[in-house]
């Protein structure tokens, strides 16, 4: 097996921004990040935009300039980047290039027996939950996990408000996938409010963008996680890690890394998960001891350094083990 060289001691990364609050704080792994913009900005194509505070190390690139740069690693982020985007985008030497799959989603359509569309087993497929990995059919030899990594946040638990908050875009139009039908059982008893793009249409509060999100969360006094089949959300990490109090759903890796009644309410019982959320609004104290809890286990599981390490790790691996030098 050939060694991948790499061309300069700080990693050059190449992806498509597909989810930018992960982009966000992949970027703060300690490398450089190209990004292909384009002039619809589509699907992958949005380049920096203005919503999220990326640094000087995410760099655009026009898409009809990205053959002409150097690489050390591609990252593919969707099935889309996968089958059709790297062959319209990509040159035949950078299509060579050592390469990591990272997988966001839960599997689809179905629970257990979907096969993953990663077939090239010289990709490395890299998870976000471990529950990820055990319920998608992988078909590679190299699978790995890494839980989210998030920074410390600009603003921590208040709780002022006597209502629970719920973060999600379009949650209507994704049905009981994001849990529309328990949302509305939860809000004909509680005072919930909801937030998240597309929920202006239904009486929601629309988009809060990232860099008031938390600022914006921290004043309610829990957040509600209503998601029958996903991974960790990146909402519910940083709600944790403020130190705001989550009710969830006890499915998904919500299951494995909560302790109901310590760290968190979980429940399958969506009429016990009422009763909690109720106890959370009448006890102010408890949702604070509660979300101090919920604030141990995220700097333990998704501490910013142990996650800009494993990808490190993830990347050198991928070169490492490259069987062509480009």
């Amino acid at each position: 097996m050939t060694s991948f060289v790499r061309q300069t001691d700080r990693l050059k990364l190449f992806t498509w921004h597909i989810h930018g609050s992960y982009l966000y704080y992949l970027s703060q792994c300690g490398f450089d990040i190209y990004i292909p913009v384009n002039d619809k900005k589509d699907e992958g194509y949005y380049g920096r935009g203005n919503t999220f505070l990326f640094g000087d190390n995410v760099i655009e690139v026009p898409v009809d300039a990205v053959k002409e740069h150097q690489f050390d690693c591609i990252l593919f982020q969707s099935e889309k980047n996968y089958r059709i985007d790297q062959y319209e985008v990509l040159s035949a030497e950078q299509r060579q290039l050592p390469a990591v799959y990272l997988e966001h989603n839960a599997p689809e359509p179905h629970p257990v027996n979907s096969p993953h569309p990663l077939t090239d087993e010289e990709v490395v497929l890299v998870h976000v939950t471990h529950y990820n990995k055990l319920m998608w059919k992988n078909n590679v030899p190299q699978v790995r996990v890494i839980e989210h990594g998030i920074t410390e946040p600009t603003h921590h638990y208040n709780g002022e408000l006597e209502k629970g908050i719920v973060v999600i875009n379009h949650i209507k139009e994704r049905g009981r996938i994001t849990g529309w039908d328990v949302y509305e059982q939860v809000r004909a008893e509680v005072p919930v409010d909801l937030a998240g793009m597309g929920t202006e249409k239904y009486g929601g509060l629309g988009e809060v963008l990232f860099p008031q999100l938390t600022a914006f969360t921290t004043r309610y006094r829990f957040l509600f996680n209503p998601i029958r089949h996903t991974s960790f959300g990146l909402s519910v990490c940083e709600a944790m890690m403020a130190g705001l109090p989550v009710v969830s759903l006890a499915t998904t890796e919500y299951a494995n890394l909560l302790r109901n009644g310590e760290s968190a309410f979980i429940n399958t019982n969506v009429d016990a998960l009422i009763t909690d959320m109720k106890r959370l609004l009448h006890d102010r104290s408890l949702a604070i001891t509660m979300g101090a809890r919920a604030r141990q286990v995220a700097l333990e599981h998704f501490n910013i350094e142990r996650f800009a390490r494993e990808w490190n790790e993830v990347f050198q691996f991928a070169i490492n083990n490259k069987n062509v030098t480009v």
